[in-house]
């Protein structure tokens, strides 16, 4: 279905405007997809993300900052998700031996764990968005998108 069709507009002011309409409702489609999917394991997308970059550093803790650096979404209270992730014990605070202001974090095993068992569904989530755009639409979406977030409004 067309975005004109999904928000009941029978017109824009250009294909510019679409396209950016378009993605601001098409992103929010995706995030509650992958919100509803999460819901299933009491986690947020954001949450997620912090557990998939930790999970990335392969055993190496590093510094919540470094954590914000690498977020999707980059208003997110970083400190707070890593403190709810802890109550799960999903992650743990490793004290800096150099610099006592400094704490690092590193996933654990029973945080390994639970991105092993939503493995599957989140690879299916993906292959689903994969399979409807080739390699060379997803080439060219990208750089669009690429050259959107360079814009200073």
């Amino acid at each position: 279905m067309s975005i004109n069709e999904e928000i009941k507009q029978v017109k824009f002011s250009s294909e510019q405007q679409r396209l950016v309409m378009n993605i601001i409702f098409t992103g929010n489609h995706l995030s509650a997809s992958s919100n509803r999917l999460f819901k299933k394991y009491d986690l947020t997308n954001q949450q997620f993300n912090v557990l998939r970059i930790l999970r990335g550093q392969k055993g190496t803790a590093i510094t919540v900052k470094n954590i914000e650096s690498r977020m999707l979404d980059r208003s997110s209270n970083v400190s707070r998700l890593i403190d709810k992730l802890l109550m799960k014990s999903f992650v743990e605070r490793i004290p800096c031996c150099e610099d006592r202001r400094r704490v690092d974090v590193n996933i654990t095993q029973k945080g390994l764990d639970l991105l092993r068992s939503m493995d599957v569904d989140v690879k299916s989530m993906e292959l689903a968005c994969l399979n409807c755009v080739s390699e060379e639409q997803a080439g060219l979406a990208n750089q669009i998108l690429d050259q959107l977030r360079n814009v200073k409004p």
